[in-house]
């Protein structure tokens, strides 16, 4: 059973930083597509950025574009979103999850596991 458990999520200054981890199990996690997603209160849930199991990655979202990075690390089934530059709208539950592929898909019908979500609250 695939299960994908995110982590460093928390409280944040304007301008700081955060690098949220997405440990998984249960699956071939090398063969699998990983997106990073968030929602914020009221709001439709939206993807971020995206790495392919061949280390691809999408173009970030307009509203982070040039703040967050991804990477994996297939040794230890981990993806990774760097977020810097954080601003009070960037507040949201940040979710990680796996694709049925082995590519990226804008299409929420393709993700085939969600995370629990980890809160991100950026704040002064």
């Amino acid at each position: 059973q695939s299960q994908l458990v995110e982590s460093g999520g928390g409280l944040v200054q304007p301008g700081g930083s955060l690098r949220l981890s997405c440990a998984a199990s249960g699956f071939s996690f090398a063969y699998y597509a990983i997106g990073w997603f968030r929602q914020a209160p009221g709001k439709e849930r939206e993807g971020l950025l995206c790495v392919g199991a061949d280390g691809g990655v999408t173009n970030a979202a307009a509203a982070v574009q040039g703040r967050v990075t991804i990477s994996r690390d297939n040794t230890k089934n981990t993806v990774f979103l760097q977020m810097n530059s954080l601003k009070p709208e960037d507040t949201a539950i940040y979710y990680c999850a796996r694709f049925v592929d082995n590519y990226c898909s804008p299409r929420l019908t393709r993700v085939g596991a969600w995370g629990q979500g980890t809160q991100v609250t950026v704040s002064s």
